[in-house]
């Protein structure tokens, strides 16, 4: 335990190096103990959430790593950043699908989250009724799907994300005009293979494209439910009622942002593995301009930025 606690630790100070030294940004990173949140009156519970037949993710719930972050970002249990040149292994991430655009009319992030997360308050039960009523909302509508289509996102050569994947795969002290070349090459053969359904091996495009769809995180609870659908305009104000009613009472905080198209980042470690995942995030904003209206709005409904 202890070598996976050092091996996690030396992971995340590395990304931090890495953030800054690539790009430019500053990368807040903490290790923060089990014993000094259950301290602070709150806790970690994870559950296993099964995407598709293929994948399942955790899921978080106790309040700990909402308590956990807020700490984080005081500069408490922080992690200094690793020395320069340190990378973390990025193996399998890419972003080489195009945005999808909202065919339904608006591609909905929404962030909502308990005013106490103490898991012990008063408002908790109405908390979770609120959460399994929106959850019920969207899986019952037919004004709502997936921000993935099916057969998958649009493909371009090169793909709009070729830099930051070029970046990210770069070795210190080598050319990024020869990783670049290689990933130009890279790039060209998965465009032809997936834009033509081509089989390579024990690769079917066509099988790939379908656990892709499916193993999509749309939906996900870390101390909060945060979605992002593509839906119709009337559905997100009926969507948007539900916390507004709950803000009004103290029970909740919540962020939405409307626009018009989803980006997918995808974790491949192998394409011939089942159990790929493809993070979502609305492509003008998302959950960090839906947590951004949230700031400081406790018990009292949030403005909306525009769809357009």
């Amino acid at each position: 335990m202890l070598d996976r606690a050092a091996a996690a630790r030396q992971a995340l100070a590395c990304t931090a190096a890495f953030v800054v030294e690539v790009y430019g940004l500053e990368l807040r990173v903490a290790e923060v103990p089990v014993a000094a949140i259950r301290a602070a009156g709150f806790d970690i519970r994870v559950a296993r959430f099964a995407a598709s037949r293929d994948l399942n993710y955790a899921m978080f719930s106790g309040g700990g790593l909402a308590w956990a972050e807020t700490r984080m970002k005081a500069g408490e249990f922080s992690i200094p950043p690793g020395p320069l040149g340190c990378r973390p292994d990025l193996s399998g991430l890419s972003c080489r699908f195009e945005a999808m655009p909202a065919r339904r009319g608006v591609m909905l992030s929404i962030i909502v989250q308990a005013a106490d997360l103490n898991p012990a308050a008063p408002e908790a039960t109405a908390y979770r009724a609120l959460i399994e009523n929106i959850i019920r909302l969207v899986e019952d509508s037919p004004d709502m799907a997936r921000p993935v289509p099916e057969g998958g996102p649009p493909l371009v050569w090169p793909p709009s994300g070729f830099d930051l994947e070029a970046r990210a795969g770069q070795a210190p002290g080598t050319s990024l005009r020869l990783r670049r070349l290689k990933l130009l090459a890279q790039t060209a053969l998965s465009f032809l293979v997936l834009r033509l359904r081509i089989s390579v091996g024990r690769f079917n495009p066509r099988r790939y494209l379908n656990q892709l769809v499916a193993n999509s995180d749309y939906r996900k609870y870390d101390d909060g439910l945060r979605m992002t659908i593509d839906c119709g305009r009337e559905f997100a104000d009926t969507i948007e009622a539900q916390p507004v009613a709950a803000a009004a009472e103290g029970i909740v905080v919540y962020g939405l942002h409307r626009q018009r198209a989803a980006l997918m980042t995808c974790l491949t470690p192998s394409v011939y593995r089942s159990d790929h995942i493809h993070f979502l995030d609305g492509a003008a904003g998302g959950y960090s301009a839906a947590a951004a209206s949230m700031k400081g709005k406790t018990g009292r409904a949030i403005a909306n930025p525009s769809a357009e």
